[in-house]
């Protein structure tokens, strides 16, 4: 399936909730703290939502995440579970300039959630704070990146790996010249 395919059946998927739900695109803009500007984008697949986004939507309209992606998808029911590269759920954010292969299961989400962060020179990906005792581990296996969690700071080498408190804003940030391979991994303590 392509990405286009992808956003825009999240989109109608999206706008099939809100509707079952009797919220108005102001309404769940409100409860979502997704623009309403932005919701009609995606509920129209012109915009390629990002995980936080979503995640934001699916707390909002009180769901699962396997409620907004089809999980039968992609998988084999073989004792090995085999997801090929082009059926790997994919965040593409161009303004951003990064790209996120999302590689856990959507059972996970919300208690623990891993990703491949790839990101352009100059690539900046920005975050509003998680839940409370939210934790984010990032090991970049290419390149350089640095992270702002709430006032503090810290650059990372290949092989450096970084521990932070997700539940302030913060953000990821490629100053380098070439692309950044990380392995992102969030971790929402309050599920344990």
């Amino acid at each position: 399936m392509k990405d286009t395919d992808l956003v825009a059946r999240l989109g109608k998927r999206i706008q099939q909730l809100r509707k079952s739900e009797k919220l108005t695109l102001e309404q769940l803009a409100q409860q979502s703290n997704v623009s309403r500007s932005m919701l009609s984008q995606i509920e129209r697949g012109q915009a390629n939502p990002t995980f936080a986004t979503l995640w934001n939507l699916t707390r909002a309209l009180g769901i699962e995440w396997s409620e907004l992606v089809d999980e039968s998808e992609g998988v084999s029911h073989s004792p090995i579970e085999h997801i090929i590269a082009a059926q790997t759920p994919k965040i593409d954010n161009p303004q951003g300039g990064y790209h996120l292969s999302i590689l856990s299961p959507p059972h996970l989400v919300g208690s623990i959630e891993w990703y491949e962060l790839r990101m352009r020179p100059q690539g900046k990906l920005e975050s509003q704070a998680h839940t409370q005792g939210c934790m984010e581990h990032l090991t970049v296996l290419s390149g350089q990146l640095e992270v702002v969690s709430g006032q503090q700071s810290q650059r990372l080498a290949q092989g450096d790996t970084a521990r932070y408190h997700a539940d302030v804003a913060h953000t990821i940030q490629n100053h380098g010249d070439s692309e950044t391979i990380a392995l992102l991994v969030v971790m929402n303590h309050s599920h344990r």
